[in-house]
């Protein structure tokens, strides 16, 4: 799977990020803020750009990180067709894929350890988009209050 990823600093799994996923077999196709050599990397324009990356088709997914991970979360879903998720531990990240169909996963640099991160991406490539009707409607749904 092709990946974007984004961090406003390296610190906490910042640095394990990228060999993480590229242990799991995706490949990252984009680095930004703090990961990249170039760019901003305030975590509202280099989480905003791993999105764009998300919702033009150059990436399948993202992940991006903030101290708290929260204004990276922020900061992707006002991009058009992100559905960014904060994930504290594994089955939060399950639940996001599953029913929400979460495609940008939020960390927290600060509150997520190595271990957890292997335990939350572990989960999140694990599981899929939901085929229950009423989750696929809510998550259209979500498309719907976009389009307003």
């Amino acid at each position: 799977m092709r990946i974007a990823i984004a961090a406003d600093e390296r610190t906490g799994i910042a640095g394990d990020l990228a060999a993480e996923l590229a242990r799991r077999g995706h490949d990252v196709v984009a680095a930004h803020g703090a990961l990249a050599e170039a760019g901003r990397d305030d975590w509202a324009w280099c989480s905003e750009a791993a999105a764009r990356d998300v919702a033009g088709g150059r990436a399948d997914q993202a992940v991006v990180c903030c101290w708290t991970g929260t204004g990276a979360s922020i900061a992707a879903n006002k991009v058009a067709g992100i559905r960014a998720a904060l994930c504290a531990d594994a089955v939060t990240a399950e639940g996001a894929r599953r029913w929400n169909d979460a495609n940008v996963l939020a960390l927290s640099l600060r509150a997520t350890s190595a271990a957890q991160l292997g335990e939350i991406l572990d989960a999140w490539f694990a599981a899929g988009p939901s085929a229950d009707a009423g989750d696929r409607a809510n998550v259209a749904h979500l498309a719907d209050l976009e389009a307003r």
